[in-house]
């Protein structure tokens, strides 16, 4: 993307409006289209590298599928994933899921990859928190918004 079509996404991305409508819209267009194109494409990955999250429910113990942007690491083998929820004052559920059972598997690139997520904490918290303002500098918008810390989640490659 140009340029200035990225600032014009993350000026948008950072609004109220955005925060409202974005959570009903986008995760249920990315399951469709991700579904229709048997994994070859992710709406959102156009904006932001993106995966989908195949998780276990904390509660139901059902399977739980999640379009998710992400930030991947340069090793090739992990992945970051922030539980932004938008800027919504709750943690998303996908969070929950990954503390309760934190196997799981992400569809990257039209792959299945096995992976355990680990909730960072402390200086590697800070360390990637940093890192994940360089590469979308509305979470900063988002952490303003809410009073909880924005979970942050390191995927391995199993």
């Amino acid at each position: 993307m140009a340029g200035i079509g990225v600032r014009f996404v993350q000026k948008v991305s950072a609004t109220r409006a955005f925060a409202r409508v974005a959570p009903h819209v986008i995760p249920a267009l990315d399951r469709a289209v991700h579904r229709l194109t048997r994994g070859k494409v992710l709406l959102s990955a156009q904006m932001l590298p993106g995966v989908i999250l195949a998780s276990t429910g904390a509660r139901s113990g059902l399977a739980r599928r999640t379009p998710l942007a992400c930030m991947p690491e340069e090793d090739g083998r992990s992945w970051i994933l922030v539980g932004s929820n938008f800027g919504r004052t709750g943690h998303p559920a996908w969070t929950h899921n990954l503390l309760a059972r934190p196997d799981a598997s992400i569809n990257w690139k039209g792959r299945d990859i096995p992976v355990t997520a680990r909730l960072l904490a402390g200086e590697e918290r800070a360390a990637a928190w940093k890192a994940l303002l360089a590469f979308w500098p509305p979470y900063a918008t988002y952490q303003a918004r809410v009073e909880r810390e924005i979970r942050v989640f390191r995927l391995l490659r199993k």
